[in-house]
């Protein structure tokens, strides 16, 4: 069993800068992808960017230039710095693990981001 622990979420103005923190604890395996999704009232959830233990990237192409996902792997943690943060990506963040071989499929509680003047 692996729990996934967000952290960092809060309220933005437009321009401004934010950063999440998700935290993984129990019984990891490795390989596996990270990532963050999020989820805008009456959207579907989507994939904002995802990171592998090899540490390759995917961003979303709303995202890209603007979010970096990285990881730790010593610390089995996973960080999403989002610049220029703008009103359309408020939304719930989740914090995401993809197990290879299919072990395991393990998701946060989510933490709020609000971009608001």
């Amino acid at each position: 069993q692996v729990q996934l622990v967000e952290s960092g979420g809060g309220l933005v103005q437009p321009g401004g800068s934010l950063r999440l923190f998700c935290a993984a604890s129990g019984s990891i395996v490795s390989p596996n992808v990270m990532g963050w999704y999020r989820q805008a009232p009456g959207k579907e959830r989507e994939l904002v960017a995802s990171i592998s233990s090899g540490s390759t990237t995917n961003y979303a192409d709303s995202v890209k230039g603007r979010f970096t996902i990285s990881r730790d792997n010593a610390k089995n943690t996973i960080s999403l710095q989002m610049n220029s943060l703008k009103p359309e990506d408020t939304a719930v963040y989740y914090c995401n693990m993809k197990e290879a071989w299919r072990i395991g499929d393990y998701w946060g509680q989510g933490t709020q981001v609000t971009v608001s003047s």
